[in-house]
């Protein structure tokens, strides 16, 4: 569980013993992480790989809720690391955790080592029970010793908690209606809603607060400077005075006052020596994708209570530490007295509207001390007014020789910027903090350096056996629009833009798709996932290319260094392009719970398919118009394909994330189908039917 005998960073970060695992129940083993649930069922898993480790049934081993004031710091949950890192550091803490206490257990019963064993928090000696189990030994054992990865795991899956399918444990709740941010309520609660800046920096020029009183009396208008909330203890009230927030506003924008934050400027890297660049033929194409919305299905919501000096928050946010240190300078706190409590909201893998949510409840919170206030963002609000996932382009440069391999391969990027989460880069980048001071808006942006697997950069490095490969990388900070993380980051542009160039280049050459890449690959696990799906899905198909149905393929390793995945995919292309199945093969080591990984990949799989084919956020004159679903089209029920799913088994190997693994292949595939169906290449996503008949008009 250790690489070269160095801890997991989250392990060097928090070393207590205490951080992770507890016992204060009885019949309770407490596991603390710092990393969220998301719907994407981590809770589970992390359980999974404490009960293996103590053993214990899994029935015992309850999470603690995320807190700033309970949990160790794992910073941000994202970048498929929860099982990599967090599951790490857990596994070493529970079997640091079952020596210290079997140890205590022989200083107690004056009984050798060898001799103790447990089962379920009991102990026992020569196979035979002891009145002693984990619970009555708590107190003999120092909890606040560091974890040193020194004492040995036991091997996975020996206990059959590792590799099985085990139920979601934070569904009951949800079942029931109150698992959610949204069901949270507390005595006196107040409701909210913020009157966004319709661009970044309006200035709020007027509010007619006598309209206002008159058509809904009984609302509290909080004003600093160009933040605006409305207060009240009627939610639907509140609700329905911010839907007509045109009628009591006026905003302007001050000339000057928005600048185009400075970055490192273009970053070129260079990896072997190219070959001359003579050869059969070439491609120098660009592929793009136009900005898209994190569309969760419930809008960001947050609550907050300023007591007695400390203020308590309640968030979905993905990184509850780097918020709390926003919250607490932005607001002009100690970090101590802020609490920042992790609550389940809707799906989200990025940096949403969450973050700015619990800012605004925060906000209005200090103003109204004793009272909970509860923020809820509009539809509009959550679909175009938080982070967007990033608009960007990628080109690729590349030639064949004679023999059909690549002799020359250069690819650029030049995307907007992709890590502009709470903290990162010394700014609070949060937007009601800049409605509070436009000095807060950040003069200086980076890309997420290759240690966190880059930005605009991830994936961008082709994953094949090139001679050389050039990459450069811009980040484009000329648009107010602003953007964040998103699901797999440039990674899903990057691999697609990758990947549909493999095919250009294999037509160019006259060979199959899949043998042009497995000619170029070297990576046996690579090579694997690719040859299962296309042995899966019956590839290449029977129909000829240009008659409206086909199959494609592509494959990657997620950020180069995470699971790797093959898809193939089937479209039919008529008015409009139709996903009619997929095949996905993935290899991402040790799977923990085959179910849960399944729903994983799976599920970005669909989201994949549904930014591929339908999703982009319309931009007029730099800004992000109010829109609700009529205006920004997702893949409906109706339209979900046809989904295979198959992984490679090798418990041996070390588990690896597979949250983000399957949105670039899945992207790549269909692109690539859909280029074999009409016999002409789309390069711009989506692929929506506009676009498909603008390249039929075209051609």
């Amino acid at each position: 569980m250790t690489v070269d005998n160095v801890l997991p960073k989250s392990l060097r970060d928090n070393p207590e013993l205490g951080c992770w695992v507890s016992f204060d129940a009885p019949g309770v083993v407490g596991i603390r992480s710092g990393k969220v649930e998301l719907g994407q069922g981590i809770l589970t898993a992390l359980a999974q790989i404490a009960a293996d480790e103590l053993p214990v049934d899994p029935a015992l081993v309850a999470l603690v809720p995320c807190d700033t004031d309970r949990s160790p710091d794992e910073g941000i949950t994202a970048g498929s690391q929860s099982v990599e890192v967090s599951g790490a550091s857990i596994r070493l803490a529970a079997a640091q955790a079952r020596a210290a206490l079997l140890g205590a257990a022989a200083a107690r019963l004056g009984a050798e080592d060898a001799r103790l064993s447990c089962r379920d928090g009991s102990i026992l000696v020569d196979g035979a029970p002891t009145r002693l189990d984990f619970w009555s030994l708590a107190s003999d054992v120092d909890w606040r010793q560091p974890v040193g990865g020194n004492v040995p795991v036991r091997p996975a899956g020996r206990d059959r908690a590792i590799g099985a399918s085990h139920p979601r444990i934070d569904m009951a709740q949800k079942r029931a209606g109150a698992g959610f941010i949204h069901d949270l309520s507390l005595p006196g609660l107040l409701h909210a809603r913020v009157v966004r800046q319709p661009f970044r920096l309006a200035r709020l020029a007027n509010v007619d607060e006598a309209w206002l009183e008159r058509r809904h009396p009984g609302l509290t208008v909080l004003r600093r400077n160009d933040f605006l909330a409305l207060v009240g203890p009627d939610e639907y009230g509140v609700h329905a005075a911010h839907a007509e927030a045109e009628r009591f506003t006026a905003w302007e924008e001050l000339p000057g006052l928005w600048q185009p934050a400075q970055t490192a400027g273009e970053t070129v890297t260079r990896l072997g020596s190219a070959a001359p660049s003579a050869g059969k033929g070439g491609i120098d194409v660009r592929y793009s994708r136009a900005h898209v919305a994190h569309a969760s299905i419930g809008p960001s919501c947050a609550l907050a209570l300023f007591d007695a000096g400390r203020l308590t928050v309640w968030s979905h946010s993905q990184g509850i530490f780097p918020l709390r240190a926003q919250i607490a300078a932005c607001l002009g706190l100690e970090s101590s007295a802020v609490r920042v409590v992790h609550a389940h909201g809707a799906g989200c893998y990025g940096h949403n509207g969450a973050d700015d949510a619990a800012l605004d409840a925060a906000i209005v919170a200090l103003e109204m001390p004793g009272r909970p206030v509860r923020i809820l963002w509009s539809r509009e609000d959550e679909l175009g007014r938080g982070p967007l996932g990033t608009a960007m382009s990628t080109g690729v440069a590349a030639r064949v020789d004679a023999a059909g391999r690549v002799v020359s391969w250069s690819l650029s990027v030049v995307s907007a910027p992709h890590a502009q989460r709470p903290g990162f880069g010394g700014h609070v980048n949060l937007s009601s903090a800049e409605a509070l001071d436009s000095a807060r808006l950040p003069a200086r942006v980076e890309d997420l350096p290759d240690a966190a697997g880059g930005g605009a950069a991830r994936n961008a490095v082709a994953i094949y056996d090139f001679p050389g490969q050039q990459v450069s990388v811009r980040l484009e900070t000329g648009s107010r629009i602003r953007t964040s993380s998103l699901r797999s980051l440039g990674a899903h542009l990057n691999v697609f833009a990758i990947e549909c160039a493999m095919d250009e280049l294999a037509d160019l050459a006259g060979v199959d798709p899949l043998d042009f890449r497995l000619r170029h690959l070297s990576d046996a696990r690579c090579r694997a996932v690719l040859e299962g799906a296309a042995e899966m899905s019956g590839w290449p198909g029977s129909r000829p290319a240009g008659e409206g149905r086909a199959l494609g393929i592509a494959a990657a390793r997620y950020k180069n260094k995470g699971a790797w995945l093959a898809a193939v995919a089937e479209v039919s292309v008529d008015e409009a392009v139709r996903l009619e199945r997929l095949w996905l093969y993935a290899d991402m080591g040790l799977v923990i719970n085959p179910q849960g990984a399944r729903s994983q990949i799976e599920g970005g799989a669909i989201q994949a398919a549904s930014w591929t084919l339908k999703e982009a956020v319309k931009v007029e004159d730099d800004r992000v118009p109010a829109f609700d679903w009529s205006a920004y089209p997702i893949l409906k029920f109706s339209e979900l394909p046809e989904i295979e799913t198959r992984f490679v088994i090798d418990p041996a190997r070390p588990p690896l994330g597979a949250g983000e693994a399957a949105q670039g292949p899945v992207a790549a595939a269909i692109g690539n189908a859909v280029s074999r169906a009409l016999g002409l290449r789309m390069r711009d996503l989506p692929l929506t039917r506009d676009r498909l008949v603008a390249v039929l008009m075209g051609a």
